[in-house]
């Protein structure tokens, strides 16, 4: 009976370290894009800072952090960005939504590929 408790132990050891590499996974390709983008790509770890340079690197007011913090504004919000990012990233508008919706997948190949920034670092 305790082998079963063992594989089942084991199997949500396997899942948790998938999540832990998905996680870091993502982390690094928003790192990325703050660092391609002339910002500091730590950045990508601080909570409500990231924010703020995400809206840096899209072009768009410091300001606008407070708007992640309005119910259904900041989903609104968090596409408009991330459109503006991916159009920085000479990107489309489709990417901007994948990248909004689908981050885990859209920030590392943004993050790690050969698309270069094409805004004005301030």
């Amino acid at each position: 009976m305790s082998h079963l408790f063992a594989a089942s132990s084991s199997g949500g050891l396997l899942v948790t370290l998938i999540y832990i590499a998905v996680i870091v996974l993502e982390i690094a390709g928003w790192w990325m894009i703050l660092s391609k983008a002339g910002k500091p790509g730590w950045g990508a770890l601080i909570p409500i800072y990231n924010i703020y340079l995400l809206c840096k690197v899209a072009g768009r007011p410091g300001w606008w952090v407070i708007l992640f913090f309005i119910p259904i504004v900041n989903f609104v919000i968090a596409i408009l960005v991330c459109i503006d990012v991916s159009i920085k990233f000479a990107k489309g508008t489709g990417f901007g939504i994948g990248l909004a919706l689908l981050g885990v997948i859209f920030a590392p190949i943004l993050g790690f590929g050969s698309a270069t920034y094409r805004g004005v670092p301030d």
